[in-house]
């Protein structure tokens, strides 16, 4: 008699690394976007690995789901898109590290509110390896930092979900041109100002601030890979 066993469910199987990309250059956003629904599907339909993928913006702002139209201080200033992720009005632009989160929420969890604060834990931990104490705040999406003008946002989380598949991701200021931020009421939250770690006295390199958030990522979420080319 032979015996037969069945296949481990999903949720028991070992995943597969993370493709982890760095853009060379900077990234037009419909560019990124349309990277990001071709890969979302992929991983959906079971054809690529999550993928997690580090960039920088041109100066531009974003719309989430949320925005309100009042919180556009000067239209004219940047390029504005309206995106799906959710949230309000953000900034993205040389400087600010962005990166997108590919991953199957299916497999890992389907719970956003776990999922979001693992992100803002991901951000905590990076920013304490330089020192700086990212905190997090009731009611506000993202990273603050108390300062002597008072709590400033250092860092942004926007996602999406498509088929429990997550996109879009955050944006840490590095050293970024803070003014730019001045277009915008940054994410609705009125009288609350915007730091950096440049801001903050921290003196790091991008190619610094991307090693540091690779090595908590996959302490988080598991371990990346090197992929032989971008998403």
């Amino acid at each position: 008699m032979t015996a037969t066993f069945a296949a481990p469910p999903d949720e028991a199987r070992p995943a597969p690394p993370v493709d982890w990309s760095v853009a060379a250059a900077p990234v037009g956003y419909p560019e990124a976007v349309a990277v990001m629904e071709t890969r979302v599907a992929a991983i959906a339909g079971g054809t690529e690995p999550e993928a997690v993928w580090l960039l920088e913006h041109p100066p531009l702002y974003t719309a989430g789901t949320s925005a309100d139209a009042s919180d556009l201080l000067h239209a004219d200033r940047f390029p504005v898109y309206r995106t799906g992720r959710g949230g309000q009005y953000t900034y993205h632009g040389p400087g600010q590290r962005v990166a997108y989160v590919m991953l199957d929420l299916g497999r890992r969890g389907p719970d956003l509110r776990k999922y979001v604060r693992g992100l803002e834990e991901w951000i905590i931990r990076s920013l304490a390896a330089f020192g700086v104490a990212g905190e997090r705040r009731d009611g506000l999406v993202g990273v603050w930092v108390a300062t002597p003008a008072g709590y400033e946002k250092i860092a942004a989380i926007g996602i999406r979900v498509r088929r429990w598949v997550s996109f879009h991701g955050i944006a840490v200021n590095v050293d970024p041109d803070l003014d730019h931020f001045a277009g915008i009421v940054p994410c609705g939250v009125r009288g609350a100002g915007v730091t950096s770690l440049r801001a903050l006295g921290v003196e790091a390199t991008m190619q610094e601030v991307d090693a540091v958030l690779r090595e908590v990522f996959e302490a988080e979420f598991g371990p990346t890979l090197t992929p032989s080319a971008a998403p």
